[in-house]
């Protein structure tokens, strides 16, 4: 079951892959992830990229335990979890995750 289901973002999710990020609106690192996922997003195909403010989501990112921003997870094509990490990822970082979880 998708993580996303019951919110309007499991409608946005990705063909292989979704790359949900966590932001909130005076986080400086949630801008430059923002860059980074979303070109990953249009250079992988099948990938899509979702930014959540947490801000005004608070009920999803109590259940799913975000803690701080920015946090990406990786969903794979179902919508489940399959890899998390805080603070600014580098391209490099993602792609990894993206090979290791979606294969």
């Amino acid at each position: 079951m998708s993580v996303l289901s019951g919110t309007a973002y499991d409608e946005r999710r990705g063909e292989r892959a979704t790359l949900v990020q966590f932001s909130s609106a005076f986080c400086a690192p949630c801008r430059a992830t923002r860059r980074v996922l979303a070109d990953v997003a249009r250079v992988v195909p099948g990938v899509a990229h979702v930014e959540i403010d947490a801000e005004h989501h608070l009920d999803l990112v109590r259940s799913l335990g975000v803690v701080r921003t920015p946090t990406t997870l990786v969903l794979d094509a179902g919508g489940r979890e399959v890899s998390r990490a805080t603070g600014l990822p580098r391209a490099g970082q993602v792609m990894a995750a993206l090979e290791a979880g979606v294969a």
